[in-house]
């Protein structure tokens, strides 16, 4: 699909739960954002990993509404172009606003970190793969406007973090940085870090069928 989203044109992938009545409150949403390798207008790019390729393997990702959209060549993750994009999703599809999850790798995992500190009352879980928060400190070309202020008022989000210990392309200690400031408000936020393992941290995080179980458990509490 296609779409003119704040502004920006933005392709997507969404797969809705076929089959199967539609539950009271509403179908759970996992938004997956891809890294810099998949950018561009060839939807197929976004099924290489994660959520999309796994979909059909994985019983609990068959019974969500999947949102998957790509990036536009060199551009960067706006937390504001995601939000448009889930509130346009959502005004066609019945989704249960206490069950909106957030997931990505790479340079999705800064778009899930920045989506964190952009609205921290909206998600019910998140699960960043080998991301950052301000990727100017590894890029400075680009300016995605996070704030790690706003991402410590997220600090009741249950946050899964995972990166690899011999990531070269983004340390290690972008993950540590972030999942130390939570953890110093005692926030429910943990931080898996594979030793040995480079940038693809992804891979083995996705295929573990315990993550979706506990992705899929969690709820945000009513406002």
């Amino acid at each position: 699909m296609e779409s003119a989203v704040d502004g920006q044109q933005l392709g997507y992938l969404l797969s809705v739960p076929a089959g199967v009545d539609v539950p009271d409150a509403g179908w759970p949403l996992l938004l997956f954002l891809h890294g810099a390798g998949e950018r561009g207008d060839d939807l197929s790019r976004i099924r290489v990993h994660g959520p999309p390729k796994l979909r059909d393997a994985i019983a609990e990702l068959s019974l969500c509404v999947l949102v998957a959209p790509q990036c536009p060549a060199e551009a960067w993750w706006q937390s504001g172009t995601l939000k448009a994009l889930l509130d346009e999703v959502g005004a066609f599809v019945k989704v249960d606003p206490a069950r909106i999850y957030v997931t990505g790798l790479s340079m999705g995992g800064y778009g899930t970190w920045g989506l964190l500190a952009s609205y921290p009352d909206f998600f019910a879980a998140a699960v960043p793969i080998c991301g950052g928060g301000e990727i100017g400190r590894l890029w400075s070309e680009h300016d995605t406007g996070f704030e790690l202020d706003g991402l410590l008022q997220a600090r009741g989000v249950p946050i899964r973090a995972f990166h690899g210990e011999a990531d070269e392309v983004i340390p290690v200690a972008e993950s540590r940085l972030l999942v130390q400031a939570l953890q110093e408000l005692d926030a429910d936020v943990d931080l898996t870090i594979y030793p040995g393992i480079g940038h693809d941290a992804w891979t083995r995080t996705y295929a573990n069928r315990e993550l979706y179980r506990w992705l899929f458990a969690q709820r945000r509490e009513a406002d």
